[in-house]
């Protein structure tokens, strides 16, 4: 599931594939951009803003969002693609490298001075070089009220953990996500652990928060309804949390381990 430190590795693929090099070909397969032509320009950078991807192309910036299920692509030219061309949403080349966007759950093109528009609401970018944890933590326990889960999901709160590490991080501290951010002890150790672990991971193609980078041993609770907690044997449960219907998302705890 793409997360902060997945967008992470996908920026510096594209960045290094594709920085100071211009586009020999231009392809965006959605009706806004159909007709736009990138052809000639240069790309000046690619960069990650918490879960965003943005390539700065002049004085335009092409801005993705890879949502549950999209990926960028890094090819050799002629090299086929890994997934079907059906799912393809840009195409974006340079003489030596084709990048394809699938499946990306937003796509659009904007006067680069227009990012803060796209972007600004964020907080605090994990993996950011601005990383700026007192203002994060200030964000996570403004409001007291609001369940720790939903907090640590909300992107302007802190920018980069999905639902993943939502988990994982409420596994590690001992609290149900259902707990108001305001009874969570010491709030301040959640986000120095989040951005330890998020930091940890941005590196690797697989995920890991157990320290064991072994099949089903990744994860202590994110996946694994049903199954004996790694640490007291107790089943994992599975739930949902969501700040409305339409933003339910599947949640993990032990109950034993998690209070």
């Amino acid at each position: 599931m793409p997360e902060g430190d997945t967008v992470y590795r996908a920026a510096h693929r594209l960045h290094a594939a594709l920085a100071g090099k211009e586009l020999t070909r231009s392809d965006f397969r959605v009706p806004a951009f159909a007709t736009l032509d990138l052809v000639g320009r240069t790309v000046d950078e690619v960069v990650p803003r918490g879960k965003h991807l943005l390539h700065r192309i002049g004085d335009l910036t092409v801005h993705s969002h890879l949502k549950m299920e999209g990926r960028w692509d890094v090819y050799a030219p002629g090299e086929r693609w890994r997934r079907p061309a059906h799912q393809a949403r840009v195409v974006l080349d340079a003489a030596d490298v084709s990048t394809v966007g699938f499946t990306l759950g937003i796509l659009e093109v904007v006067p680069r001075e227009q990012e803060p528009e796209i972007v600004g609401y964020l907080g605090p970018d994990l993996l950011g070089s601005d990383w700026d944890a007192d203002l994060a933590l200030a964000n996570l326990t403004r409001d007291p009220e609001r369940p720790i889960g939903l907090a640590l999901l909300d992107q302007r709160v802190l920018a980069g953990l999905g639902n993943v590490y939502r988990a994982e991080l409420c596994f590690l501290r001992g609290v149900l996500p259902t707990r108001p951010v305001g009874q969570v002890a010491d709030p301040a150790r959640v986000i120095a652990l989040a951005s330890r672990l998020i930091a940890a991971n941005r590196d690797r193609n697989a995920r890991v928060t157990t320290g064991v980078d072994r099949p089903g041993r990744r994860l202590w609770v994110y996946g694994r309804a049903g199954k004996p907690c790694l640490r007291c044997g107790t089943p994992i449960r599975r739930g949902e949390l969501g700040e409305s219907e339409l933003t339910l998302r599947d949640t993990y705890w032990c109950p034993r381990c998690q209070s």
